[in-house]
């Protein structure tokens, strides 16, 4: 079976039509609040809708403080530094997570040390965190990924009884909860990312919350060039400009007013999933735990070899019939700043096999069921092609057909993903 012979059974698809991974929601509220901020001339780093969204944040993280930054990436960086994590230190991270994870230890001087994740919910193993521990561990940094928490009971207990620092690196988990508990401030520090594809977006933002006073002191005195808050244009160490804009916070804010509407539907979108994709030898959505409730952020399936074709293929399948889609992420130890000779199993099986569905909270029941449709499609032809009758006739030279994709519903979107 190769990419020709499945992309041909998208030939009599709507060509026009393009099913995006994620794309924001914006209304009216988040234009009439972006059009207030820009009336009033307050459009840099200071201004009403900063400290809004920043309460916004921290009521939704169950924070006592958020300082607002300008990507989840910046915050990363800023929890770390107030963490005091410097050269010499060592930091555990997950491989499996976006590069940003291992990039913010790297700026602040210290050593990512990779760890290996759960098979079941992807997340970083605590297992794992006991292997890596030695005396230069100060800071363990769990991902909630894709929306699904760590097991963040088990990580606090390692870290407490050793005195190392927990921070959640929670860009793509606003609304998940762990046992009841909002993600963000179960650690001593947490971020979240607002990026273009997020549950909450501001273009570009991102959000370092907490409950220790100090910490988000500090944060703010770093974000802002170290400046005095007192003393005007005293700078008493080197800072950082991270701030977020007034614009920015106004559209954020407005998205995070509607936080109840789009987690609904990201649940609604990942249960359509699981009911629809039901029953497809050798495909499974990532699970969610009994302790758990994710956000959802994507909707994301894993592949064995029951399924009859790999990842790529079923996305290259998916795509020749306007489906996109999108691998998971590479694991970091893997990557050439971070390369290593180790070998964990369950990121890079999970890196193999795994692949996100369109997952936005506008994703129509429509446009979700032609997506199932179409993978229950591809996997028929596979198990067909694999089946004992099929391999009878090839050895007998027979041609077999490969069913066309059904004709896709009217109305779908073309814009481009997040």
């Amino acid at each position: 079976m190769n990419d020709q012979h499945f992309s041909q059974a998208g030939g009599s698809g709507d060509k026009r039509r393009q099913i995006p991974v994620a794309e924001p929601m914006i209304g009216e509220r988040e234009l009439a609040y972006v059009t207030d901020a820009v009336r009033s001339g307050w459009v840099s780093s200071i201004g009403k809708y900063v400290t809004r969204f920043e309460e916004g944040i921290a009521s939704a993280s169950g924070a006592r403080y958020a300082v607002a930054t300008n990507n989840g990436t910046a915050a990363l960086h800023l929890a770390l530094l107030v963490l005091g994590i410097g050269p010499g230190d060592e930091v555990i991270v997950p491989s499996l997570t976006f590069v940003a994870t291992a990039n913010a230890v790297r700026y602040v001087g210290a050593t990512p040390v990779f760890a290996d994740s759960d098979a079941d919910h992807w997340c970083i193993d605590p297992v794992e965190i006991e292997r890596c521990i030695t005396p230069r561990t100060k800071a363990i940094v769990p991902v909630h990924l894709y929306g699904h928490p760590a097991d963040m009971d088990p990580i606090d207990t390692i870290a407490r009884s050793r005195g190392i620092a927990i921070v959640e690196d929670a860009a793509e988990a606003l609304g998940t909860t762990y046992r009841g508990r909002p993600v963000g401030a179960i650690g001593d520090a947490g971020v979240f990312s607002f990026y273009g594809n997020k549950l909450v977006t501001t273009g570009e933002g991102g959000m370092l919350v907490t409950n220790d006073a100090a910490l988000a002191d500090r944060a703010r005195l770093l974000r802002d060039h170290a400046m005095d808050p007192v003393r005007r244009y005293w700078h008493g160490e080197v800072g950082y400009n991270f701030r977020l804009t007034n614009i920015q916070a106004a559209l954020g804010l407005a998205q995070v007013e509607r936080m109840g509407e789009f987690l609904a539907r990201k649940r609604e979108v990942a249960q359509r999933y699981r009911a629809g994709l039901d029953g497809i030898a050798g495909l499974r959505l990532q699970r969610e735990m009994a302790w758990a409730r994710s956000s959802w952020w994507m909707s994301t399936v894993e592949l064995d070899s029951a399924f009859g074709v790999g990842r790529d293929l079923l996305a290259r399948a998916l795509a020749a019939r306007g489906v996109d889609t999108r691998p998971v992420f590479l694991p970091v130890h893997t990557l050439p700043p971070y390369r290593e000779q180790q070998v964990l199993h369950n990121a890079q099986r999970i890196a193999r096999q795994a692949l996100t569905l369109p997952s936005a909270a506008s994703l129509t029941a429509e446009d979700q069921d032609y997506v199932i449709a179409c993978v229950r499609e591809i996997s028929a032809v596979a198990r067909y092609e694999l089946s004992p009758r099929r391999q009878v006739r090839v050895r007998r030279g027979a041609a077999a057909e490969l069913p066309a994709a059904d004709e896709a519903p009217s109305g779908g979107r073309s814009r481009e993903a997040a």
